[in-house]
């Protein structure tokens, strides 16, 4: 049996064998960023500006919708909407508890309530279920996460929302292209969000958000908050009359044409991508204790983030020594080239951001999204690139070797003495807190 890398051994992973740059940049984004700077038109309130606009017709008529709207960043996409839905101060806006930062941190920024849901431990999506638990009179809207590229079951929370006069809105950051009963998400809410970020599926070169509607007025509410409350015309000088109190969220045109250079092949690459993936976990499902992330058979997944979880009773260890386990495992796989990471290290409630907030952060809260964030790992950005393949199958087989040693790694489990990730993230939180009040 090969020696563990960690202990001296091999990597599995050959250090030539590198992590392929992602976005993958080619002559059709340096052609469509030369295309801007020859324009001499920047953003959108420029007139006769194409990018923005060009990116917007895109994009709508790839997911379905009537309109889009291009803005500066994801979380502003996501803000914008649900301020252009009629959000208010002091309304409750249900949220999963396991999701990236920006999905809670969104209805604050305009002064309404996050309220956390606890997630399913199989799909890390919040539930019809867990979502009418935490419905009160004060609940406005609900925002579905599709995370790390699953979509939820949208049928199920469309229905409750009708049920109950409530807003769905879909944040779609991870999940560019993913389908539903054969419709793009982001048709399905009333206003919709998705992220542009450099490490998403369909990326920019740095920040960019997109917001999706068919309804006209939360269109040109959008695009007016968008701009300081503004109306552009496309082709018309800007009248700088503010008819309500926006922000300034405006992207850059050399973001949106580089956007469009990945549009371009953005199918195709998800095609290639998705190949890679599923011959990844076709591998990996065979290991024992190993739950790999699945996909139901009426949606598909962006395969954005690949997370997975670990069974300690498959190791011989007891349920409470998940976080132990996981922290051993992700500490080989590391050493043998797999770049195994933490999605997020606490649930979003726990987050000091929203101290405050939050009634009841503790784990009898959210129990499932505890002990997801407890005992699973995730691999991010390195199996986006559509020659990725390779490198995936040298990751399965450092996971086979890992595995093959799972008795010495269940025992260095049972010696450990395994600091929660949230735990260890509060005490790195102290320590700034008390260098900064220095």
């Amino acid at each position: 049996m090969d020696e563990l890398a960690m202990l001296g051994g091999h990597r599995s992973v050959p250090r030539s064998r590198r992590v392929l740059r992602w976005p993958h940049v080619t002559e059709e984004e340096e052609q469509a960023v030369s295309r801007v700077l020859a324009s001499g038109r920047f953003t959108v309130a420029s007139a006769g500006e194409a990018e923005v606009t060009g990116l917007e017709r895109e994009w709508a008529d790839f997911v379905g919708t009537a309109y889009c709207i291009a803005v500066d960043n994801g979380t502003a996409a996501l803000s914008l909407a649900l301020a252009a839905a009629g959000v208010q101060p002091g309304d409750e806006v249900i949220v999963p508890a396991l999701s990236f930062i920006a999905s809670g941190l969104a209805p604050l920024h305009i002064g309404a309530v996050p309220v956390f849901v606890d997630i399913d431990p199989d799909t890390f999506n919040a539930t019809a279920e867990t979502i009418e638990n935490a419905i009160t009179g004060r609940t406005r809207a609900i925002v579905v996460v599709h995370l790390h590229g699953l979509p939820v079951d949208l049928d199920q929370i469309l229905a409750l929302a009708e049920r109950r006069g409530l807003l769905v809105l879909e944040d779609a950051a991870q999940a560019q292209g993913a389908r539903y009963r054969d419709r793009v998400v982001g048709s399905f809410g009333v206003i919709n969000s998705f992220s542009l970020n450099v490490a998403k599926n369909l990326p920019t070169c740095g920040e960019g958000g997109l917001i999706n509607t068919d309804d006209p007025e939360l269109y040109r509410r959008a695009a007016m908050l968008r701009q300081f409350g503004e109306t552009l015309g496309g082709s018309e000088e800007r009248s700088y009359v503010s008819h309500l109190p926006g922000w300034n969220h405006k992207p850059n045109a050399i973001q949106c044409a580089f956007t469009r250079a990945q549009l371009g092949r953005f199918e195709t690459t998800a095609k290639i991508r998705g190949a890679n993936v599923e011959r990844l976990l076709a591998t990996l499902r065979e290991l024992p204790g190993l739950q790999v992330p699945t996909c139901p058979a009426d949606r598909s997944h962006a395969w954005h983030i690949l997370r997975f979880r670990l069974s300690p009773e498959a190791f011989g260890l007891a349920p409470r020594q998940a976080g132990a386990l996981r922290a051993v495992v992700m500490k080989a796989l590391r050493a043998e080239g797999v770049p195994a990471t933490h999605y997020q290290l606490m649930p979003l409630p726990m987050q000091r951001a929203f101290s405050g907030h939050v009634s009841d952060a503790g784990r009898a809260a959210f129990p499932h999204s505890y002990q997801v964030i407890e005992d699973s790992f995730t691999i991010q950005k390195a199996h986006l690139h559509p020659e990725a393949g390779p490198l995936l199958e040298s990751y399965a087989e450092a996971f086979g070797k890992v595995w093959r040693h799972r008795a010495l790694l269940a025992s260095y489990a049972a010696a450990s003495d395994d600091v929660p990730p949230w735990e260890e993230a509060n005490r790195l939180a102290d320590a700034e807190a008390a260098e900064l009040s220095r």
